[in-house]
Order: C-alpha cells, then structure tokens, then sequence
C-alpha cells in the first residue's frame, strides 16, 4: 500500500485567520498564577488552537517551529507565549482527547514537541469517510491511504490531506464497525482498505 507522509507545522499558515478579541489582550499570551484564571486561560487557548488548525487545515503542530507562528506570536502588541506554557496548553489538549503527543516521551514531558491537533475526532473523520464512500459508491472498492488522502475523488473533502495517523485512526473506528477491512498482499504487506459502506 503506498505510504503517506505525515504534515507537519514546517510552512508558516495563513495570516488571514480572523483571531478573536482575547487575542489583542495582552495578559493572555501570559501564563496567569491563578488556577481559576489559568483554566480558563487553558479553554481559551484550545479552541483558539482547535480553530486556527482546522482553518489553516493543521494537522500536527511542532513547537519548534510553530512557536514563531502568529498563532502564538501577536506582533501587533508585542506578545508571545513561551514555549513551556504552549506545552502546557498542549498538554491540556492532549488530557482533553483535542491532541495527542508524537514525540517525546509520555514519562517526560519537557521532551514533548509534536503534537498531532484532533480539530475532529478520529470518530468524526470516521463518519466522514464512511459517507464519502456511501455518496461516492465506492462500496466493495479497495483504495490505498494515498487514494483516501489525496485522490481525485477526495479532493473537494475535508480530509484531504488528512495525516497519516489520524487517517488510521480514522480507519480503524471503521474496521471495529464492521465498514472496514485491511487487505493484505501475497507477502502480508498492506495493499489497501475495502470499504462495506454504512451498516
């Protein structure tokens, strides 16, 4: 079966994203010492990631590179997160089921600096692809990842591009479903995904 590669947060995104008012406020590119404050800081922070993801079509952030981004740097008032509180935020997001971790290890997180954004769940992208099969009559096709992600069927949806990963996920919710089932070639390699359509 022919392998995707995993985007990554190595381009810089759109600037045209419309940032909400907390943006503009200073304090909040600030981790604040109250824990009241700091939840609240921590929900604002993940919907304004979940949103700007999904808007600019992200699938992992890396912070190495996505801290220079204006997700996290508002030149306008002088501000940026640091990067120990974008892991924090991260790390938020991750307890949440909104990310997951690619890297670093679980037992240290100061070592973390990937992280897949789930703006939809593994669930959700499920269904999507599971209707996109039903609409396009692919039922009792087998197509590769590569066709799924970037065929010419899928190239007006929303997972187009999709990260590897999250596609698995993604296809895994449709084998436990029964819509699913991995093909295998003569030599056990993957060879593709046969779709049953909705049950």
């Amino acid at each position: 079966m022919s392998t995707l590669t995993s985007p990554t947060s190595s381009s810089t995104p759109s600037t045209s994203f419309p940032f909400p008012s907390i943006y503009s406020f200073p304090p909040f590119f600030t981790r604040q010492p109250n824990s009241q404050t700091w939840t609240s800081q921590l929900s604002l922070w993940s919907s304004l990631i979940l949103a700007y993801c999904r808007y600019n079509r992200i699938w992992r952030i890396d912070l190495n590179t996505a801290i220079e981004w204006d997700l996290f740097n508002n030149r306008d008032i002088s501000r940026s997160l640091k990067l120990e509180t974008c892991r924090e935020i991260l790390d938020s997001m991750v307890k949440k089921g909104d990310a997951e971790w690619v890297s670093g290890s679980g037992s240290n997180p100061s070592k973390n600096t990937s992280a897949i954004i789930y703006w939809r769940r593994p669930e959700e992208w499920a269904n999507i692809i599971a209707d996109w099969i039903d609409s396009t009559g692919q039922k009792n096709a087998i197509l590769t990842l590569y066709e799924i992600a970037e065929g010419d069927l899928s190239y007006s949806q929303d997972f187009r591009g999709i990260d590897a990963t999250i596609l698995r996920k993604a296809l895994d919710v449709l084998i436990r479903r029964g819509q699913a089932q991995i093909m295998k070639s003569a030599d056990g390699e993957e060879a593709g995904v046969k779709f049953f359509g909705s049950q």
